[in-house]
């Protein structure tokens, strides 16, 4: 079996993104907190890791709409580090905020944060301005070889230079010049704005570096990482700016047509999400270069990745640019096999790909995803609507598959269970046998009790959380993706119950397997 294969493993896990991780400065980050987390994993039997896109987010903090798909997230960077080579100082941290420990508060942790991070450069650039600064020579090497190594770099930080420069306004509002350059001008602004661009080249280092250290740690217990890959990019990115010719657009920089879904019981005028779409036949001219590209970095992030919308690879919703509802859209073909192909090729037919494959799906779309052999999703939570054929039952979950109690777009399981009607919650006691007391535990059992390969439950779910707690409500632009939990909820008891849960069920790394490692 290859190395990333899901066959014959149960696995279990959790899903949490690492802003949601305890700590002083408004927002989980790698440091401290992220490496306690890791270890109550290991304690708790748990050996899968998964995260929401870890991207450089924009407008709204959503984690599905950054500004490249290469970048990280600047508010993830930890800052105690920089505190101890004297990149940062005590007095740096002086007004600092009070913060509200249970939910991210983006504005003010967005103004705190980057006044730090650039304090922080201005010492790393200038470090005579300080005695204390001590950013040793293998600091500096690293740096540089990061430089070199990361060929989407340069564009990141013009792009984002750009920005600063033009007041945040988007792209395709920016002068002509920097919108659409040539070679001659794009080498113009990479002058004008160098002290900005080295910034930005700097902080993406110091994500990555303390990003790979976090995940060399949980590699070695034995933990795995799913990342998760949003289908769509954003049209104010560096993707859409420095690659128009991959996306549909017109002369002036804006989508000829746009992303979404159609009308279903869910949405009476379907989802309109305004994305830009891609130019399939442009991408495969070049052999499917920029997703392979982009896939294969987030593989070198993670250790496996969740293609969002997975559907859109064989056929996407387009909807005319300026329509108000999704509802005029059609269904567009899109190229699923030859690229997956081109793909597979390209990964040593390796693919350690997880398909979200929820919402109404086609048969053709089924038979790409097993054409490959990629797993889809299982969502227990879908399963109480009603009882005849339904795909989320835990008795319906196959083995090449994830299953899940909720996902980052749903209730938490208490919540759910106190919002559904009573018709529902009636075939969720009769199925499970139970009162409804412990309803996120009753799932937790289910998901990890059933067949399907992995196991994961949100990190919300394991505390039994009511709806407050929730990442995204869709459809709604404020108050998401802010959740946080408390240092305390990674408690001993809560250890136990994690691991005894999956060691029922065959899914814990062994105690004894654990301690043996550690000796030797």
């Amino acid at each position: 079996m290859e190395e990333n294969s899901m066959e014959y493993k149960r696995y279990a896990g959790v899903l949490v993104h690492p802003t949601s991780f305890p700590g002083k400065y408004g927002i989980g980050d790698l440091g401290k907190e992220a490496y306690e987390f890791v270890d109550f994993m290991e304690r708790s039997g748990l050996t899968i890791w998964q995260v929401l896109p870890l991207g450089h987010t924009g407008f709204g903090d959503s984690p599905y709409q950054p500004f490249s798909s290469f970048a990280g997230q600047p508010l993830l960077i930890a800052l105690d580090p920089l505190r101890e080579n004297g990149l940062l100082l005590d007095e740096d941290f002086n007004d600092m905020p009070q913060w509200n420990s249970q939910k991210v508060e983006y504005g003010k942790v967005i103004e705190f944060k980057t006044r730090l991070l650039k304090k922080a450069f201005e010492r790393y650039i200038d470090p005579d301005v300080e005695d204390d600064c001590s950013t040793d020579e293998e600091f500096v090497e690293a740096y540089d070889k990061f430089k070199s190594d990361s060929k989407w770099l340069d564009d990141y930080a013009l792009f984002m230079a750009a920005k600063d420069h033009f007041q945040g306004m988007p792209w395709y509002m920016w002068e002509d010049s920097i919108k659409k350059p040539n070679a001659k001008q794009k080498s113009a602004w990479m002058e004008k704005l160098s002290d900005k661009i080295e910034y930005y080249r700097f902080i993406q280092f110091l994500f990555h570096k303390q990003w790979f250290e976090l995940k060399e740690y949980a590699n070695e217990k034995d933990i795995k990482i799913i990342g998760d890959i949003p289908i769509f990019v954003a049209w104010d990115s560096v993707d859409v700016w420095a690659n128009k010719k991959l996306f549909d657009l017109d002369s002036k920089g804006y989508p000829k047509k746009v992303a979404g879904v159609p009308p279903d019981f869910f949405s009476a005028t379907g989802q309109l999400w305004g994305n830009p779409l891609y130019k399939w036949s442009e991408h495969t001219k070049t052999g499917y270069e920029w997703w392979i590209s982009r896939i294969s970095h987030q593989l070198e992030i993670a250790d496996y990745v969740r293609l969002d919308h997975f559907r859109a690879f064989d056929k996407y919703w387009a909807v005319p640019y300026g329509e108000e509802t999704a509802i005029k859209g059609k269904w567009t073909k899109a190229p699923g096999v030859d690229f997956m192909t081109h793909l597979e090729s390209a990964l040593a037919h390796n693919m350690p790909i997880i398909a979200e494959d929820l919402g109404f799906i086609e048969q053709s779309v089924l038979d790409l995803r097993e054409r490959f052999n990629i797993p889809g999703m299982k969502i227990l939570q879908f399963g109480f609507g009603n009882l005849e054929d339904n795909d989320y039952l835990p008795h319906n979950c196959v083995r090449n598959c994830i299953c899940y109690t909720s996902t980052h777009d749903n209730d938490t399981m208490v919540g759910w269970y106190r919002c559904v009607p009573e018709q529902n919650k009636d075939r969720f006691r009769r199925y499970f046998n139970t009162d409804g007391n412990d309803v996120s535990w009753t799932f937790i059992c289910a998901c990890f009790s059933s067949v399907a390969n992995m196991a994961i439950v949100p990190m919300q779910d394991i505390l039994s959380l009511d709806s407050w707690s929730r990442y995204n409500v869709p459809g709604v632009g404020d108050g998401n993706w802010a959740w946080r939990f408390k240092h305390e909820d990674m408690n001993p008891y809560l250890e136990k119950r994690l691991f005894e849960t999956a060691k029922l069920y065959g899914r814990a790394k062994d105690k004894e397997e654990q301690e043996e490692q550690e000796e030797d």
